[in-house]
Protein backbone atom coordinates (compact mmCIF):
# COMPACT_ATOMS: atom_id res chain seq x y z
CA UNK A 1 0.00 0.00 0.00
CA UNK A 2 3.07 2.27 0.05
CA UNK A 3 2.79 3.11 -3.63
CA UNK A 4 4.76 6.18 -4.71
CA UNK A 5 3.31 8.17 -7.59
CA UNK A 6 5.40 8.40 -10.75
CA UNK A 7 5.89 12.18 -10.46
CA UNK A 8 7.66 11.69 -7.09
CA UNK A 9 9.38 8.40 -7.86
CA UNK A 10 10.96 9.72 -11.06
CA UNK A 11 11.70 13.24 -9.82
CA UNK A 12 15.20 14.20 -11.08
CA UNK A 13 18.03 14.04 -8.54
CA UNK A 14 20.73 15.74 -10.66
CA UNK A 15 21.01 18.10 -13.62
CA UNK A 16 21.44 15.26 -16.14
CA UNK A 17 18.01 13.84 -15.31
CA UNK A 18 16.15 17.15 -15.83
CA UNK A 19 14.13 17.25 -19.06
CA UNK A 20 13.86 20.26 -21.33
CA UNK A 21 15.50 23.09 -19.33
CA UNK A 22 18.93 23.13 -20.98
CA UNK A 23 19.26 26.92 -20.88
CA UNK A 24 18.89 26.96 -17.07
CA UNK A 25 21.07 23.90 -16.45
CA UNK A 26 23.91 25.35 -18.55
CA UNK A 27 23.89 28.59 -16.57
CA UNK A 28 23.84 26.79 -13.20
CA UNK A 29 26.62 24.31 -14.05
CA UNK A 30 28.78 27.13 -15.42
CA UNK A 31 28.24 29.06 -12.18
CA UNK A 32 29.38 26.01 -10.20
CA UNK A 33 32.31 25.46 -12.55
CA UNK A 34 33.65 28.99 -12.18
CA UNK A 35 32.53 29.36 -8.55
CA UNK A 36 30.38 32.40 -9.34
CA UNK A 37 27.36 31.68 -7.17
CA UNK A 38 24.84 34.47 -6.73
CA UNK A 39 23.24 35.12 -3.35
CA UNK A 40 19.69 34.65 -4.68
CA UNK A 41 18.11 32.72 -7.55
CA UNK A 42 14.52 33.05 -8.77
CA UNK A 43 12.97 30.20 -10.78
CA UNK A 44 9.78 31.10 -12.65
CA UNK A 45 7.45 29.16 -14.93
CA UNK A 46 4.13 27.37 -15.08
CA UNK A 47 3.26 24.45 -12.81
CA UNK A 48 5.12 21.17 -13.14
CA UNK A 49 8.10 22.29 -15.24
CA UNK A 50 10.79 21.76 -12.57
CA UNK A 51 11.17 24.96 -10.53
CA UNK A 52 11.36 23.39 -7.07
CA UNK A 53 13.22 20.35 -8.43
CA UNK A 54 15.98 22.50 -9.92
CA UNK A 55 16.21 24.53 -6.71
CA UNK A 56 16.72 21.34 -4.68
CA UNK A 57 19.34 20.03 -7.09
CA UNK A 58 21.19 23.36 -6.89
CA UNK A 59 21.01 23.28 -3.07
CA UNK A 60 22.45 19.79 -3.19
CA UNK A 61 25.18 20.75 -5.69
CA UNK A 62 26.52 23.75 -3.75
CA UNK A 63 26.86 21.56 -0.64
CA UNK A 64 27.91 18.26 -2.25
CA UNK A 65 31.20 16.84 -0.95
CA UNK A 66 32.11 15.16 -4.24
CA UNK A 67 30.73 16.92 -7.33
CA UNK A 68 30.79 14.78 -10.47
CA UNK A 69 31.29 17.05 -13.48
CA UNK A 70 29.57 19.82 -11.47
CA UNK A 71 26.65 17.50 -10.76
CA UNK A 72 25.73 16.36 -7.23
CA UNK A 73 27.19 12.89 -6.73
CA UNK A 74 24.12 11.45 -5.03
CA UNK A 75 26.30 9.22 -2.84
CA UNK A 76 27.74 11.48 -0.14
CA UNK A 77 26.03 12.02 3.21
CA UNK A 78 24.80 15.49 2.20
CA UNK A 79 23.26 14.33 -1.11
CA UNK A 80 21.47 11.47 0.61
CA UNK A 81 20.27 13.76 3.41
CA UNK A 82 18.79 16.20 0.88
CA UNK A 83 17.09 13.38 -1.06
CA UNK A 84 15.61 11.98 2.16
CA UNK A 85 14.46 15.40 3.42
CA UNK A 86 16.66 15.49 6.54
CA UNK A 87 19.33 18.01 5.54
CA UNK A 88 19.22 20.63 8.30
CA UNK A 89 20.75 23.42 6.19
CA UNK A 90 18.03 23.27 3.53
CA UNK A 91 15.09 25.23 4.92
CA UNK A 92 12.05 24.80 2.64
CA UNK A 93 9.17 27.21 3.11
CA UNK A 94 5.76 27.28 1.45
CA UNK A 95 5.04 31.00 1.22
CA UNK A 96 1.35 30.31 0.61
CA UNK A 97 0.96 29.07 4.19
CA UNK A 98 3.42 31.49 5.83
CA UNK A 99 2.46 34.89 4.51
CA UNK A 100 2.68 36.91 7.74
CA UNK A 101 5.61 39.20 8.44
CA UNK A 102 6.19 37.49 11.81
CA UNK A 103 6.78 34.18 9.97
CA UNK A 104 9.38 35.78 7.72
CA UNK A 105 11.19 37.45 10.63
CA UNK A 106 11.30 34.18 12.57
CA UNK A 107 12.68 32.46 9.51
CA UNK A 108 15.47 35.00 8.97
CA UNK A 109 16.50 35.23 12.62
CA UNK A 110 18.51 32.03 12.21
CA UNK A 111 20.22 33.17 8.99
CA UNK A 112 23.12 34.69 10.96
CA UNK A 113 24.15 31.32 12.40
CA UNK A 114 26.62 29.08 10.58
CA UNK A 115 25.41 25.94 8.72
CA UNK A 116 25.11 22.68 10.66
CA UNK A 117 26.28 20.20 8.01
CA UNK A 118 27.09 21.81 4.68
CA UNK A 119 28.98 24.80 3.32
CA UNK A 120 25.84 26.89 2.81
CA UNK A 121 22.54 27.38 4.58
CA UNK A 122 19.91 27.41 1.81
CA UNK A 123 16.48 29.01 2.08
CA UNK A 124 14.10 27.58 -0.54
CA UNK A 125 10.89 29.66 -0.61
CA UNK A 126 8.22 28.16 -2.87
CA UNK A 127 5.39 30.30 -4.34
CA UNK A 128 7.24 33.35 -3.06
CA UNK A 129 4.76 35.72 -4.72
CA UNK A 130 2.26 34.80 -1.96
CA UNK A 131 4.24 36.71 0.69
CA UNK A 132 2.64 39.89 1.98
CA UNK A 133 4.11 43.33 1.31
CA UNK A 134 5.50 43.55 4.84
CA UNK A 135 7.04 40.10 4.49
CA UNK A 136 8.84 41.19 1.33
CA UNK A 137 10.16 44.26 3.17
CA UNK A 138 11.45 42.04 5.96
CA UNK A 139 13.12 39.76 3.42
CA UNK A 140 14.60 42.57 1.37
CA UNK A 141 17.49 43.59 3.62
CA UNK A 142 18.72 40.04 4.19
CA UNK A 143 18.27 39.28 0.50
CA UNK A 144 20.40 42.28 -0.47
CA UNK A 145 23.28 41.63 1.95
CA UNK A 146 22.99 38.04 3.17
CA UNK A 147 25.71 36.44 5.31
CA UNK A 148 28.35 34.72 3.13
CA UNK A 149 27.10 31.28 4.18
CA UNK A 150 23.47 31.89 3.10
CA UNK A 151 21.84 31.35 -0.32
CA UNK A 152 18.23 32.09 -1.28
CA UNK A 153 16.37 29.99 -3.85
CA UNK A 154 12.95 31.38 -4.74
CA UNK A 155 10.29 29.75 -6.94
CA UNK A 156 7.06 31.21 -8.30
CA UNK A 157 4.43 30.74 -10.97
CA UNK A 158 3.65 34.47 -11.00
CA UNK A 159 6.77 36.70 -11.00
CA UNK A 160 4.68 39.79 -11.82
CA UNK A 161 3.43 39.87 -8.22
CA UNK A 162 6.95 40.08 -6.80
CA UNK A 163 8.17 43.62 -6.01
CA UNK A 164 10.76 45.01 -8.42
CA UNK A 165 13.11 45.65 -5.49
CA UNK A 166 13.20 41.89 -4.85
CA UNK A 167 13.49 40.94 -8.52
CA UNK A 168 16.49 43.23 -8.98
CA UNK A 169 18.41 41.34 -6.28
CA UNK A 170 17.91 37.90 -7.86
CA UNK A 171 19.21 36.03 -10.86
CA UNK A 172 16.00 35.12 -12.65
CA UNK A 173 15.55 31.91 -14.69
CA UNK A 174 12.35 31.41 -16.66
CA UNK A 175 11.65 27.71 -17.14
CA UNK A 176 9.99 26.76 -20.42
CA UNK A 177 6.84 24.77 -20.93
CA UNK A 178 7.92 21.31 -22.03
CA UNK A 179 7.29 20.20 -25.59
CA UNK A 180 4.91 17.26 -26.12
CA UNK A 181 7.81 15.33 -27.67
CA UNK A 182 9.91 15.79 -24.51
CA UNK A 183 7.09 14.58 -22.27
CA UNK A 184 6.40 11.70 -24.67
CA UNK A 185 10.05 10.54 -24.57
CA UNK A 186 10.20 10.69 -20.76
CA UNK A 187 6.93 8.78 -20.43
CA UNK A 188 8.23 6.06 -22.74
CA UNK A 189 11.45 5.78 -20.72
CA UNK A 190 9.59 5.54 -17.40
CA UNK A 191 7.16 2.90 -18.65
CA UNK A 192 10.04 0.85 -20.04
CA UNK A 193 11.78 0.98 -16.65
CA UNK A 194 8.52 0.10 -14.88
CA UNK A 195 7.95 -2.75 -17.36
CA UNK A 196 4.45 -1.52 -18.23
CA UNK A 197 3.04 -2.17 -21.72
CA UNK A 198 1.92 0.87 -23.67
CA UNK A 199 0.81 2.01 -27.11
CA UNK A 200 2.64 4.89 -28.77
CA UNK A 201 -0.54 6.72 -29.80
CA UNK A 202 -1.76 6.61 -26.19
CA UNK A 203 1.42 8.33 -24.98
CA UNK A 204 1.03 10.99 -27.67
CA UNK A 205 -2.45 11.80 -26.37
CA UNK A 206 -1.21 11.97 -22.78
CA UNK A 207 1.80 14.14 -23.62
CA UNK A 208 -0.41 16.64 -25.45
CA UNK A 209 -2.97 16.69 -22.64
CA UNK A 210 -0.15 17.44 -20.16
CA UNK A 211 -0.09 20.97 -21.62
CA UNK A 212 3.64 21.53 -21.11
CA UNK A 213 3.79 20.21 -17.53
CA UNK A 214 5.82 17.07 -16.80
CA UNK A 215 4.15 16.65 -13.42
CA UNK A 216 0.66 16.86 -14.96
CA UNK A 217 1.75 14.42 -17.64
CA UNK A 218 2.98 11.85 -15.12
CA UNK A 219 -0.18 12.28 -13.05
CA UNK A 220 -2.25 11.55 -16.16
CA UNK A 221 0.02 8.57 -16.86
CA UNK A 222 -0.65 7.23 -13.35
CA UNK A 223 -4.37 7.62 -14.00
CA UNK A 224 -4.11 5.89 -17.38
CA UNK A 225 -2.27 2.91 -15.85
CA UNK A 226 -5.00 2.44 -13.27
CA UNK A 227 -7.77 2.99 -15.85
CA UNK A 228 -6.18 0.45 -18.22
CA UNK A 229 -5.66 -2.15 -15.49
CA UNK A 230 -1.86 -2.03 -15.68
CA UNK A 231 -1.57 -1.17 -19.39
CA UNK A 232 -1.62 2.10 -21.31
CA UNK A 233 -3.58 1.67 -24.53
CA UNK A 234 -5.09 4.11 -26.97
CA UNK A 235 -8.80 3.32 -26.48
CA UNK A 236 -8.59 3.61 -22.70
CA UNK A 237 -6.74 6.92 -22.85
CA UNK A 238 -9.30 8.30 -25.31
CA UNK A 239 -12.12 7.28 -22.97
CA UNK A 240 -10.30 8.67 -19.93
CA UNK A 241 -9.40 12.05 -21.42
CA UNK A 242 -12.65 12.61 -23.28
CA UNK A 243 -12.74 15.82 -25.32
CA UNK A 244 -9.27 16.85 -24.15
CA UNK A 245 -7.79 14.15 -26.36
CA UNK A 246 -9.31 15.66 -29.49
CA UNK A 247 -6.92 18.62 -29.35
CA UNK A 248 -9.49 21.46 -29.44
CA UNK A 249 -7.03 24.09 -30.68
CA UNK A 250 -6.16 22.01 -33.74
CA UNK A 251 -9.83 21.31 -34.45
CA UNK A 252 -10.73 24.99 -34.11
CA UNK A 253 -7.89 26.02 -36.44
CA UNK A 254 -8.96 23.50 -39.08
CA UNK A 255 -12.49 24.87 -38.92
CA UNK A 256 -11.11 28.43 -39.10
CA UNK A 257 -9.03 27.57 -42.18
CA UNK A 258 -12.19 26.28 -43.83
CA UNK A 259 -14.22 29.35 -42.71
CA UNK A 260 -16.67 26.97 -41.05
CA UNK A 261 -18.39 29.01 -38.33
CA UNK A 262 -20.82 26.26 -37.19
CA UNK A 263 -17.92 23.83 -36.70
CA UNK A 264 -15.99 26.40 -34.65
CA UNK A 265 -18.96 27.02 -32.36
CA UNK A 266 -19.58 23.26 -32.03
CA UNK A 267 -15.97 22.70 -30.92
CA UNK A 268 -16.24 25.54 -28.39
CA UNK A 269 -19.50 24.06 -27.09
CA UNK A 270 -17.89 20.63 -26.60
CA UNK A 271 -14.91 22.25 -24.92
CA UNK A 272 -17.05 24.31 -22.54
CA UNK A 273 -18.33 21.09 -20.96
CA UNK A 274 -14.82 20.68 -19.45
CA UNK A 275 -14.80 24.18 -17.89
CA UNK A 276 -11.58 25.23 -19.67
CA UNK A 277 -9.53 28.37 -19.14
CA UNK A 278 -10.40 30.27 -22.33
CA UNK A 279 -7.54 32.71 -21.78
CA UNK A 280 -5.11 29.78 -21.78
CA UNK A 281 -6.85 28.40 -24.88
CA UNK A 282 -6.26 31.71 -26.63
CA UNK A 283 -2.59 31.50 -25.64
CA UNK A 284 -2.35 28.06 -27.25
CA UNK A 285 -4.02 29.45 -30.37
CA UNK A 286 -1.41 32.22 -30.55
CA UNK A 287 1.43 29.70 -30.19
CA UNK A 288 0.02 27.59 -33.01
CA UNK A 289 -0.42 30.62 -35.30
CA UNK A 290 3.15 31.71 -34.55
CA UNK A 291 4.50 28.31 -35.59
CA UNK A 292 2.34 28.32 -38.73
CA UNK A 293 3.69 31.75 -39.73
CA UNK A 294 7.28 30.58 -39.20
CA UNK A 295 6.76 27.55 -41.42
CA UNK A 296 5.11 29.62 -44.15
CA UNK A 297 8.11 31.93 -44.40
CA UNK A 298 10.89 29.50 -43.43
CA UNK A 299 9.89 25.89 -44.23
CA UNK A 300 13.09 24.60 -42.60
CA UNK A 301 11.66 25.71 -39.23
CA UNK A 302 9.64 22.49 -39.21
CA UNK A 303 10.85 20.23 -36.42
CA UNK A 304 10.09 16.59 -35.68
CA UNK A 305 7.57 17.40 -32.98
CA UNK A 306 4.35 15.47 -32.37
CA UNK A 307 2.09 17.98 -34.13
CA UNK A 308 4.45 18.94 -36.96
CA UNK A 309 2.14 17.44 -39.61
CA UNK A 310 -0.74 19.55 -38.32
CA UNK A 311 1.33 22.74 -38.44
CA UNK A 312 2.55 21.99 -41.97
CA UNK A 313 -0.96 21.20 -43.20
CA UNK A 314 -2.46 24.35 -41.68
CA UNK A 315 0.37 26.38 -43.22
CA UNK A 316 -0.82 25.14 -46.61
CA UNK A 317 -4.50 25.77 -45.87
CA UNK A 318 -4.09 29.38 -44.68
CA UNK A 319 -2.49 32.29 -46.50
CA UNK A 320 0.25 34.29 -44.72
CA UNK A 321 -2.10 37.29 -44.69
CA UNK A 322 -4.77 35.29 -42.89
CA UNK A 323 -2.33 33.97 -40.29
CA UNK A 324 -1.02 37.45 -39.51
CA UNK A 325 -4.54 38.84 -39.19
CA UNK A 326 -5.70 35.96 -36.97
CA UNK A 327 -2.67 36.40 -34.73
CA UNK A 328 -3.30 40.11 -34.30
CA UNK A 329 -7.00 39.59 -33.54
CA UNK A 330 -6.19 36.86 -30.97
CA UNK A 331 -3.56 39.11 -29.38
CA UNK A 332 -6.00 41.98 -28.96
CA UNK A 333 -8.71 39.54 -27.93
CA UNK A 334 -6.76 38.66 -24.79
CA UNK A 335 -7.38 42.13 -23.41
CA UNK A 336 -11.06 42.04 -24.39
CA UNK A 337 -11.56 38.67 -22.70
CA UNK A 338 -11.45 40.31 -19.26
CA UNK A 339 -14.20 42.77 -20.21
CA UNK A 340 -16.68 40.30 -21.70
CA UNK A 341 -19.77 39.06 -19.78
CA UNK A 342 -18.23 35.58 -19.63
CA UNK A 343 -15.00 34.02 -21.03
CA UNK A 344 -16.81 31.68 -23.42
CA UNK A 345 -18.73 34.43 -25.20
CA UNK A 346 -15.53 36.49 -25.39
CA UNK A 347 -13.65 33.61 -26.99
CA UNK A 348 -16.51 33.00 -29.45
CA UNK A 349 -16.45 36.67 -30.47
CA UNK A 350 -12.69 36.53 -31.07
CA UNK A 351 -13.15 33.55 -33.42
CA UNK A 352 -16.11 35.13 -35.21
CA UNK A 353 -14.11 38.35 -35.62
CA UNK A 354 -11.42 36.34 -37.40
CA UNK A 355 -14.00 34.98 -39.83
CA UNK A 356 -15.59 38.40 -40.37
CA UNK A 357 -12.36 40.17 -41.27
CA UNK A 358 -10.54 37.33 -43.05
CA UNK A 359 -9.11 38.53 -46.41
CA UNK A 360 -11.46 38.04 -49.32
CA UNK A 361 -10.28 35.77 -52.14
CA UNK A 362 -10.28 38.47 -54.84
CA UNK A 363 -8.63 37.60 -58.14
CA UNK A 364 -6.92 40.95 -58.73
CA UNK A 365 -3.26 41.51 -59.35
CA UNK A 366 -2.09 43.95 -56.68
CA UNK A 367 -3.19 46.12 -53.80
CA UNK A 368 -1.54 48.90 -51.84
CA UNK A 369 -1.43 48.39 -48.07
CA UNK A 370 -2.05 51.30 -45.74
CA UNK A 371 -0.10 52.15 -42.63
CA UNK A 372 -2.51 51.98 -39.71
CA UNK A 373 -2.50 51.29 -36.01
CA UNK A 374 -5.75 49.39 -36.44
CA UNK A 375 -4.95 45.76 -37.35
CA UNK A 376 -8.34 45.37 -38.98
CA UNK A 377 -7.99 48.41 -41.27
CA UNK A 378 -8.54 47.70 -44.96
CA UNK A 379 -6.11 49.03 -47.60
CA UNK A 380 -6.80 52.71 -48.28
CA UNK A 381 -5.94 52.65 -51.95
CA UNK A 382 -6.70 50.11 -54.65
CA UNK A 383 -5.55 50.79 -58.20
CA UNK A 384 -8.47 51.38 -60.58
CA UNK A 385 -8.96 48.37 -62.84
CA UNK A 386 -9.05 50.47 -65.99
CA UNK A 387 -5.71 52.07 -65.14
CA UNK A 388 -3.77 48.86 -64.68
CA UNK A 389 -2.69 46.61 -67.48
CA UNK A 390 -3.38 43.03 -66.46
CA UNK A 391 -0.16 41.26 -65.67
CA UNK A 392 0.63 37.91 -67.21
CA UNK A 393 1.34 35.34 -64.48
CA UNK A 394 4.97 34.17 -64.48
CA UNK A 395 5.43 30.95 -66.41
CA UNK A 396 7.13 27.97 -64.85
CA UNK A 397 8.69 25.53 -67.30
CA UNK A 398 7.97 21.99 -66.18
CA UNK A 399 9.32 18.66 -67.26
CA UNK A 400 7.06 16.44 -69.39
CA UNK A 401 3.45 15.57 -68.69
CA UNK A 402 1.25 15.52 -65.61
CA UNK A 403 0.90 12.50 -63.33
CA UNK A 404 0.17 9.42 -65.42
CA UNK A 405 -2.74 7.20 -64.54
CA UNK A 406 -1.90 4.10 -62.47
CA UNK A 407 -2.40 1.90 -65.51
CA UNK A 408 0.15 3.79 -67.62
CA UNK A 409 3.69 2.33 -67.55
CA UNK A 410 6.31 4.75 -66.23
CA UNK A 411 9.85 4.77 -67.59
CA UNK A 412 12.94 6.77 -66.82
CA UNK A 413 12.72 8.40 -70.25
CA UNK A 414 9.24 9.74 -69.57
CA UNK A 415 9.38 11.16 -66.04
CA UNK A 416 6.16 12.70 -64.68
CA UNK A 417 5.97 16.24 -63.38
CA UNK A 418 7.53 15.95 -59.90
CA UNK A 419 6.17 19.34 -58.86
CA UNK A 420 2.61 18.17 -59.57
CA UNK A 421 3.21 14.92 -57.72
CA UNK A 422 4.41 16.83 -54.65
CA UNK A 423 1.40 19.15 -54.82
CA UNK A 424 -0.91 16.10 -54.70
CA UNK A 425 0.63 14.66 -51.53
CA UNK A 426 -1.75 14.87 -48.56
CA UNK A 427 0.53 15.12 -45.52
CA UNK A 428 1.95 18.60 -44.92
CA UNK A 429 5.24 17.42 -43.41
CA UNK A 430 5.76 14.81 -46.14
CA UNK A 431 4.98 17.42 -48.78
CA UNK A 432 7.55 19.82 -47.30
CA UNK A 433 10.17 17.07 -47.27
CA UNK A 434 9.44 15.98 -50.87
CA UNK A 435 9.58 19.58 -52.08
CA UNK A 436 13.31 19.64 -51.19
CA UNK A 437 14.04 16.76 -53.58
CA UNK A 438 14.26 16.29 -57.36
CA UNK A 439 13.12 13.18 -59.21
CA UNK A 440 15.88 11.15 -60.87
CA UNK A 441 14.16 7.88 -61.78
CA UNK A 442 10.71 6.36 -61.52
CA UNK A 443 9.23 3.10 -62.79
CA UNK A 444 6.65 0.60 -61.58
CA UNK A 445 8.83 -0.64 -58.71
CA UNK A 446 11.40 2.05 -57.89
CA UNK A 447 11.59 5.76 -57.20
CA UNK A 448 14.96 7.51 -56.88
CA UNK A 449 15.14 11.01 -55.42
CA UNK A 450 18.02 13.40 -54.87
CA UNK A 451 17.84 15.56 -51.71
CA UNK A 452 19.29 19.04 -51.48
CA UNK A 453 22.34 18.75 -49.11
CA UNK A 454 21.17 21.91 -47.35
CA UNK A 455 18.25 19.93 -45.91
CA UNK A 456 19.98 16.64 -45.11
CA UNK A 457 18.90 17.06 -41.47
CA UNK A 458 15.33 16.26 -42.59
CA UNK A 459 16.36 12.82 -43.82
CA UNK A 460 15.63 9.98 -41.43
CA UNK A 461 13.88 6.60 -41.52
CA UNK A 462 10.56 8.06 -40.41
CA UNK A 463 10.50 10.73 -43.16
CA UNK A 464 11.53 8.22 -45.83
CA UNK A 465 8.87 5.69 -44.79
CA UNK A 466 6.12 8.32 -44.78
CA UNK A 467 7.10 9.64 -48.22
CA UNK A 468 7.32 6.11 -49.63
CA UNK A 469 3.85 5.32 -48.29
CA UNK A 470 2.45 8.60 -49.71
CA UNK A 471 3.94 7.90 -53.16
CA UNK A 472 2.53 4.37 -53.15
CA UNK A 473 -0.94 5.75 -52.44
CA UNK A 474 -0.57 8.47 -55.08
CA UNK A 475 0.66 6.18 -57.87
CA UNK A 476 -1.15 3.02 -56.72
CA UNK A 477 2.07 1.06 -57.22
CA UNK A 478 4.26 -0.84 -54.71
CA UNK A 479 7.32 1.29 -55.36
CA UNK A 480 10.49 1.22 -53.26
CA UNK A 481 11.93 4.65 -52.43
CA UNK A 482 15.63 5.51 -52.41
CA UNK A 483 16.86 8.99 -51.44
CA UNK A 484 20.42 10.20 -52.02
CA UNK A 485 21.86 13.41 -50.56
CA UNK A 486 23.68 14.96 -53.48
CA UNK A 487 24.22 18.34 -55.14
CA UNK A 488 21.24 19.11 -57.35
CA UNK A 489 21.35 19.82 -61.07
CA UNK A 490 17.70 20.92 -61.29
CA UNK A 491 15.31 23.10 -59.32
CA UNK A 492 13.30 21.52 -56.51
CA UNK A 493 9.54 22.21 -56.26
CA UNK A 494 10.25 24.42 -53.23
CA UNK A 495 12.73 26.48 -55.25
CA UNK A 496 10.26 26.80 -58.13
CA UNK A 497 7.54 28.00 -55.76
CA UNK A 498 9.91 30.53 -54.17
CA UNK A 499 11.01 31.74 -57.60
CA UNK A 500 7.39 32.11 -58.73
CA UNK A 501 6.55 34.07 -55.57
CA UNK A 502 9.52 36.37 -56.14
CA UNK A 503 8.46 36.93 -59.75
CA UNK A 504 4.90 37.75 -58.69
CA UNK A 505 6.19 40.12 -56.01
CA UNK A 506 8.46 41.87 -58.51
CA UNK A 507 5.60 42.29 -60.97
CA UNK A 508 3.32 43.60 -58.21
CA UNK A 509 5.86 46.22 -57.15
CA UNK A 510 6.51 47.21 -60.76
CA UNK A 511 2.76 47.56 -61.43
CA UNK A 512 2.35 49.91 -58.46
CA UNK A 513 5.30 52.10 -59.41
CA UNK A 514 4.01 52.37 -63.00
CA UNK A 515 0.41 53.09 -62.00
CA UNK A 516 -0.67 56.56 -63.16
CA UNK A 517 -2.56 57.31 -59.93
CA UNK A 518 0.45 56.46 -57.79
CA UNK A 519 2.75 58.51 -60.02
CA UNK A 520 0.32 61.47 -59.69
CA UNK A 521 0.42 61.23 -55.88
CA UNK A 522 4.21 61.06 -55.91
CA UNK A 523 4.64 64.06 -58.16
CA UNK A 524 2.01 66.32 -56.57
CA UNK A 525 1.86 65.29 -52.92
CA UNK A 526 5.40 64.05 -52.32
CA UNK A 527 3.94 60.60 -51.58
CA UNK A 528 6.18 57.62 -50.96
CA UNK A 529 5.49 54.01 -51.83
CA UNK A 530 6.43 51.51 -49.13
CA UNK A 531 7.53 48.57 -51.24
CA UNK A 532 7.44 46.15 -48.33
CA UNK A 533 3.66 46.70 -47.96
CA UNK A 534 2.87 45.67 -51.55
CA UNK A 535 1.50 42.15 -51.84
CA UNK A 536 0.37 40.21 -54.89
CA UNK A 537 -3.07 38.61 -54.66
Amino acid sequence: MNYQVLARKWRPHNFNEVVGQTHVITSLTNALKHQRLHQAYLFTGTRGVGKTTLARILAKAINCENLQNFNPCGQCDICQAVDEGRFLDLIEVDAASRTKVEDTRDLLDNAQYAPNQGRYKVYLIDEVHMLSGHSFNALLKTLEEPPPHVKFLLATTDPHKIPVTVLSRCLQFNLKRLLPSEIFTQMGFILAQEKIEFETDALKLLSRAADGSMRDGLSLLDQAIVYGNGRVNNDDVHAMLGAIATQPVEAILYALAQANAPAILDHIDELSQLSPDFSELLQQLLQFLHRIALVQHIPTMLTHDLDVDVVAELAQMMSPEEVQLYYQIALLGQKDLELTPDPRSGFEMVMLRMLTFRPAKIETQTTVSAISTNPLAAPIATPVASEITPQTPPQVITASPEIPSPSTPISSNNLPNWESMVANLKSGMTKQFASRCVLEYLDDTQCHLRLDPEFDSLLDNDSTEKLEKALRELLAKPIKLRIEVKTLDAHTPAQLITQAQENRQHEAVQAIYEDSTIVYFQENFDAQVLSETIQPI
